[in-house]
């Protein structure tokens, strides 16, 4: 899978959920999963790769999802004066989803 088709299909996935689920974040939310895709399309390509040739499992991929994503600084959101605890709720249900969205790339489910 080519980086920018994988980035191009998460983006696109990502808008589609946040369009529905934080509509009053929506544009922040946006700016920091951009930067995040941006600077971990490389890792998360490799991962995929890895993960569809069966030399990653699922448990492997979360772990290095969710190292990947907690270096990550939500500076966009953070503008808004969201509270720390709403800030964290967003950042795990974010991670969930782009792990559920990568998953389904891989391993398309019914």
């Amino acid at each position: 899978m080519h980086n920018d088709s994988l980035l191009d299909q998460l983006k696109s996935k990502l808008k589609i959920i946040i369009t529905e689920s934080y509509k009053d974040n929506k544009f922040e939310l946006e700016k920091d999963l951009n930067t995040f895709l941006e600077t971990s399309g490389e890792k998360l390509e490799r991962w995929l790769f890895l993960l569809s040739s069966g030399n990653l499992t699922e448990e492997d991929l979360e772990w290095l999802l969710k190292s990947q994503f907690h270096l990550m600084e939500f500076q966009m959101l953070q503008t808004t004066g969201i509270s720390k605890i709403k800030l964290n709720a967003i950042k795990n249900n974010i991670l969930k989803m782009i792990f559920k969205v990568l998953l389904d790339m891989v391993i398309p489910r019914s």
